[in-house]
């Protein structure tokens, strides 16, 4: 059995993807795949399964029930899908990448912003040595 599951909510940048690898590991699921996506303006996660009916049918309950402490949702579509679904461990290792990729850039705009409160520290020691400099 296949399914195309789409979660439409506050859904993007609040663990979703790695929630959903989460009970679909647990779940024995061997073909998964969640992408974050824009529908009509709105935040969605679509995520493609397939497994035995039984799993599929204890995942999607699961996710009704059930979401990332931060993530909001508005609605669930759940239908049938024909197309490939790619193995788990292929999706864990890209999004081992995709999350590697979001640490480098937020590392590079913590340096970035820390460069900048240097140059202001260095800018308020001169303008103190000076003001000191003054008072003598």
């Amino acid at each position: 059995m296949k399914i195309k599951i789409t979660i439409i909510g506050k859904v993007h940048n609040v663990g979703y993807r790695s929630f959903l690898l989460d009970l679909a590991d647990s779940l024995l699921i061997e073909r998964f795949d969640a992408r974050n996506v824009t529908i009509e303006g709105k935040q969605a996660v679509v995520v493609l399964v397939e497994g035995r009916d039984e799993m599929l049918n204890r995942f999607v309950e699961t996710i009704k029930k059930e979401k990332p402490e931060n993530a909001i949702v508005e609605e669930i579509r759940v239908e049938e899908f024909k197309g490939f679904v790619r193995p788990i461990d292929s999706y864990r290792q890209s999004l081992r990448v995709n999350q590697l990729n979001k640490i480098v850039q937020v590392g590079l705009q913590m340096l970035k912003k820390q460069d900048l409160m240097l140059e202001k520290q260095d800018q308020m020691i001169q303008k103190q040595d000076v003001t000191i400099k003054e008072i003598k």
